[in-house]
């Protein structure tokens, strides 16, 4: 097992996010608390086809130590030569194979969650990755099944055909993000297999996270969409307080936006709206806020009104 990624005790994940979990917000996400950053889900077509823009969706920040690279595919010889060119790369840790959006588009083209329809496709796919990958591990990101739940059977696969270990978003594929989370069936993975199994689904506070933990007596805790505009879940479950002082939240957007410019340049203003507008629930003035940062196209005049605005308020609900 890699050194740097010891399940020793819990871990806690930043779960990709298309359109989220770019590097600024990764490379926050790890300063404050993360144990795991997770790239955007890279197209294995597109890297086998030379994207630049996929390419450039690779690179990490120099403290995302480990760093994982998420692909999706569903042809074994294009997922070999996608994982030969990451082997290329340095810097990734751990490749992990998509076995879960549900997203139309995906799904169409036989990647995310179509694979949980064709298991031996699947392992063939994963011990492709694992054979092909000059990385220290393999890992797998699944739902509970596609209509029908048959979770214990999927991750069986995935462990047969030797992942190093598993993220379980407890849901199955036609239940979206809206249905209920299942999480006694993450346990019963758990309890299924000599790997390690990572929650995920709905983990969207400090409390929630931990009664997670303790139900399914999983190995680590992976938070996607709880950690949007609230990033600092991972200072909270670090540092075990459930309280979160309103400096370091201020502390954390500005250092979100600074990575955003550094990374995006002029551009990463305009990206940064949907973040503004993330970090502003809740706090009184939120709405005139927003109204103002989105005429603002000025890096400094945008950083002067959100540090100002941050740092001299609190949220309220």
């Amino acid at each position: 097992m890699l050194d740097k990624l010891s399940f020793s005790k819990s871990i806690y994940v930043l779960a990709p996010l298309a359109g989220y979990t770019d590097l600024p917000f990764r490379s926050v996400a790890k300063k404050f608390g993360a144990d795991l950053t997770v790239s955007e889900m890279i197209s294995s077509n597109a890297l086998s086809h030379g994207s630049q823009k996929t390419l450039h969706m690779l690179k990490k920040a120099s403290i995302e130590d480990p760093y994982s690279v998420q692909i999706s595919g569903s042809d074994v010889d294009v997922v070999r030569s996608a994982v030969e060119i990451l082997n290329e790369q340095d810097g990734i840790d751990i490749l992990d194979l998509n076995c879960g959006c549900p997203v139309p588009k995906v799904v169409g083209h036989g990647s995310g969650s179509s694979l949980l329809l064709n298991l031996p496709l699947m392992g063939d796919i994963i011990k492709t990755m694992k054979e092909t990958s000059n990385k220290s591990l393999t890992s797998v990101k699944i739902r509970l099944g596609f209509e029908k739940k048959n979770h214990i059977e999927i991750a069986k696969m995935v462990e047969a055909s030797g992942a190093d270990f598993i993220a379980v978003h407890g849901r199955t594929r036609a239940g979206k993000f809206k249905s209920e989370v299942d999480y006694d069936a993450i346990k019963e993975i758990k309890e299924s297999l000599s790997i390690p199994v990572i929650a995920n689904g709905d983990i969207d506070s400090y409390d929630k996270a931990k009664w997670v933990q303790e139900h399914t007596g999983c190995d680590g805790i992976m938070i996607g969409r709880g950690a949007i505009g609230a990033p600092w879940i991972f200072h909270q479950l670090c540092s075990g307080t459930r309280e979160i002082d309103n400096k370091i939240k201020h502390e954390i957007i500005m250092e979100h936006f600074d990575k955003m410019i550094e990374f995006y340049g002029s551009h990463g203003v305009a990206m940064f709206r949907k973040h503004t507008h993330t970090y502003s629930k809740g706090y009184q003035g939120a709405s005139v806020l927003r109204n103002s940062v989105n005429n603002i196209s000025d890096i400094s005049e945008y950083r002067d009104v959100i540090d100002d605005f941050f740092k001299n308020n609190q949220q309220v609900t």
